[in-house]
């Protein structure tokens, strides 16, 4: 089974990809922001620690982290937003390692994909076999962001400059797919990089 790792900046077109990988290659999927979820409900040991650093006053009603009063707490501080992904990042990583591992023991696909937007800051090239950069021109990014969430000029410029250069994504990753165009063609690149050890479904 083949372990590849996705990332790109917001707005490029990542989870069409994910989607794809799904159903043209019988992909098994690992989104990290949705085990960020995951692992902070309650029982987990990253809830325990979350609650335990950052205290009671982050519980909602039902007992489980209220994420708008902890995310009031760690948008104001580097300092506390470093510590709480200092909890929930290997927590992440741990989940996609475990996942592998049952998805080998299953047998049941070739290809396993982990997207996360940390991909290479949090290094999970340990992990991974390769790793893809998901591009698209910034401009079509933004028109992307502005059409499917409505951000304003000044919030889309801000998320950019707070994600790696394009630069440094090339650096990292072995494999790039421009997604600047019709979906169809990035489909296309996938197709030629997995090749012929990866057949269709379709």
């Amino acid at each position: 089974m083949k372990v590849i790792g996705i990332t790109g900046g917001v707005g490029a077109g990542k989870s069409r990809i994910l989607h794809f990988l799904e159903e043209a290659f019988h992909a098994r999927v690992f989104e990290a922001d949705r085990a960020g979820h995951q692992v902070m409900e309650p029982g987990t040991e990253a809830f325990r620690e979350i609650r335990r650093v950052f205290g009671e006053g982050i519980l909602g009603d039902d007992g489980g982290i209220d994420r708008r009063a902890l995310g009031e707490i760690v948008f104001s501080s580097q300092e506390k937003r470093a510590c709480l992904n200092g909890i929930i990042h290997p927590a992440v990583k741990k989940m996609a390692v475990e996942e592998i591992v049952r998805a080998r023991e299953e047998g049941e696909t070739s290809l396993f994909v982990i997207e996360a937007a940390l991909l290479i800051e949090d290094r999970y090239e340990e992990i991974c076999e390769e790793l893809w950069y998901i591009y698209a021109d910034r401009e079509v990014r933004r028109e992307r962001l502005r059409a499917s969430r409505g951000y304003s000029d000044e919030k889309i410029t801000a998320v950019f400059e707070s994600q790696l250069s394009d630069e440094r994504f090339r650096e990292h990753c072995r494999a790039v797919i421009d997604n600047s165009g019709p979906i169809e063609i990035a489909y296309r690149q996938i197709r030629d990089l997995l090749g012929e050890a990866f057949p269709t479904t379709d």
